[in-house]
């Protein structure tokens, strides 16, 4: 199963849907809360080079946010990546 890390904020409807759209893959995901550890938040930005939520990571590697997750899902290539 791959390594999923998701960093997030409580008051984040993308973060909402992205949680929601992993966990209907039976995705396990580790998440990181920014608004709890501004650290945190600086290592979000420094791995991504994005400042918003949420920031998706897949095997260390950086997918994006929720539309990118989403357009993975809608390309068939999500499930792909979520074996590896």
């Amino acid at each position: 199963m791959a390594k999923v890390v998701m960093y997030t904020k409580a008051s984040c409807p993308y973060c909402v849907m992205a949680k929601q759209l992993l966990s209907s893959k039976q995705a396990a995901f580790e998440e990181i809360r920014i608004d709890l550890d501004d650290s945190k938040r600086e290592e979000m930005m420094r791995l991504s080079n994005r400042r918003t939520v949420p920031q998706i990571f897949i095997n260390d590697q950086p997918i994006g946010g929720f539309d990118d997750l989403a357009a993975l899902e809608k390309s068939g290539k999500l499930d792909e990546l979520l074996k590896s």
